[in-house]
């Protein structure tokens, strides 16, 4: 069979790191990117620009692909539907990308396959949210059902007047409003999956996240092993349930011994950037061989250790590239900058060190990736 066209809407980091994978497979590659400046376009030889959410801008992309993947979640449902009515091959599909934008149907498909979440509903008015805090207590977690992502849309709030600020300024929007956990760990999950069901499961890896964004993984998990083949079986299921085609993260966390099920995405995730390096083949591979339906890659470690650390850009709004000797000094270190326009608190990269511990491994990766914090231009181990 012949390797088909892969287009990928979207080209931020993520098409970007699909695209560097998709080189040794010989897999070809387009691009709809909203601006030429954008990550992946900046290296790709065939991007076309236009919106992701403008239907005419998908369909005159769709027409040069075979398939059609997406790095982003900012898709209409509607239109993808439209789409595939009209031929195109969507992976995942639109019924699948319809459930993974909204946060009520991640939360239903998970209720369908027994996965335990936390307790949760749907609030469109001020009274809805305070008759939930009145059985649950305060505080409460509000969420945005659609578009929220590194803490953008997710309000923990710790009484009526807090809450009635939110409600207020989204006018009307949709909410789901759910218990608020103290969370004693946070962990992933990521599954691979082919168009007939074969699947293969990344280790469970430990994150951190800090105002909502992702900072830090560490593989393999520390939580115990029947925790993680809990989880591991729920996201297995869950992904046959949404019918999934491609990679699929879930993030879990622990609060006060129960494990609950959080959030899902259909699609190459910051908490997998570690199988770059760190695993037999990289989530940006199985990801593609997925889409195109080839065998999956093994998704066994390559050390007994991988950490991966995010470079954020520093309050003096520099490029992390002018740190990169200093973050190349550290031993192992494995740098990802992702060619972005610097500013601060901006996710501009990340670092990865394979090691013989995770104490270890964390320690280089944190070194790296604080240069950038440091401005260290040096050398030095």
């Amino acid at each position: 069979m012949s390797v088909p066209i892969v287009g990928i809407v979207g080209a931020g980091q993520l098409a970007r790191m699909l695209y560097q994978a998709a080189i040794p497979l010989a897999i070809p590659i387009r691009l709809l990117a909203a601006s030429e400046t954008d990550s992946a376009a900046r290296v790709a030889h065939d991007a076309a620009t236009g919106a992701p959410d403008s239907i005419e801008a998908l369909r005159g992309f769709a027409a040069t692909c075979d398939v059609v993947t997406f790095e982003t979640e900012l898709v209409e449902p509607d239109q993808l539907h439209a789409l595939e009515a009209a031929g195109v091959v969507l992976r995942p599909s639109a019924a699948t990308l319809t459930v993974a934008v909204d946060k009520r149907e991640q939360r239903a498909a998970m209720r369908r396959v027994g996965a335990p979440v936390p307790l949760h509903q749907e609030a469109r008015t001020m009274r809805a949210v305070t008759e939930f805090a009145a059985s649950s207590g305060w505080p409460v977690v509000l969420k945005t059902t659609r578009g929220g992502y590194d803490g953008r849309g997710v309000w923990i709030v710790g009484d009526e007047d807090e809450a009635r600020a939110v409600v207020e300024g989204l006018t009307g929007r949709p909410l789901l409003v759910e218990e608020y956990c103290d969370i004693d760990a946070e962990f992933a999950v990521q599954v691979a999956r082919r168009p007939g069901g074969e699947m293969v499961i990344y280790p469970a890896v430990d994150t951190v996240q800090r105002d909502g964004v992702f900072r830090e993984s560490l593989a393999p998990s520390s939580l115990d092993a029947s925790r993680t083949s809990h989880a591991a079986r729920i996201a297995t299921a869950i992904a046959s349930e949404i019918d999934c085609v491609g990679m699929m993260a879930v993030e879990f966390f622990v609060a006060g011994g129960r494990l609950l099920t959080n959030e899902l995405a259909v699609r190459p995730h910051n908490t997998a950037h570690y199988t770059i390096e760190g695993c037999v083949t990289s989530q940006f591979e199985n990801h593609l061989r997925a889409v195109c339906d080839l065998p999956l890659g093994s998704t066994a470690l390559t050390a007994p250790a991988v950490a991966t650390v995010n470079v954020i850009g520093p309050d003096d709004g520099s490029d992390p590239a002018t740190s990169l000797a200093g973050m190349l000094g550290v031993e192992s270190a494995h740098v990802h900058l992702y060619g972005k326009a610097a500013r601060p608190g901006r996710k501009l990269g990340h670092v990865t060190v394979c090691a013989d511990s995770g104490d270890e491994a964390m320690a280089r990766a944190r070194s790296a990736a604080e240069r950038v914090a440091t401005g260290a231009r040096g050398g030095g181990r």
